[in-house]
């Protein structure tokens, strides 16, 4: 199977619509308890799917959502999930982990 031709920015063609983020680890923070850190594949109209995804729900042993962003920040996250879908109403923020530290 051939590879997709780059496009002239270096992105690969097969992945072009999928956005900005596409392949970035991100924190997708909710508007209720739970946090979501992995790696943004697209939002679609029903949600934004993430992979290798490790989920934190505020206050779980004692540790907060920002607790929890810090330490992956700085030592990664562990991969629970293969794949999550956000529902979009959900969704509080996205934001990159490497610029989600307190």
């Amino acid at each position: 199977m051939r590879s997709p031709r780059p496009l002239p920015d270096g992105n690969n063609a097969r992945h072009a619509d999928k956005g900005d983020l596409h392949g970035i680890t991100v924190v997708v923070d909710t508007t209720g308890a739970e946090l979501y850190i992995g790696r943004f594949f697209e939002q679609r109209g029903d949600g934004i799917v993430l992979l290798d995804v490790a989920r934190h729900r505020d206050g779980a042993n004692g540790v907060s959502k920002q607790q929890y962003v810090d330490t992956a920040a700085r030592y990664g996250q562990w991969k629970e999930l293969a794949q999550v879908l956000v529902p979009l109403p959900e969704v509080r923020s996205v934001t990159r982990l490497a610029d989600a530290r307190a």
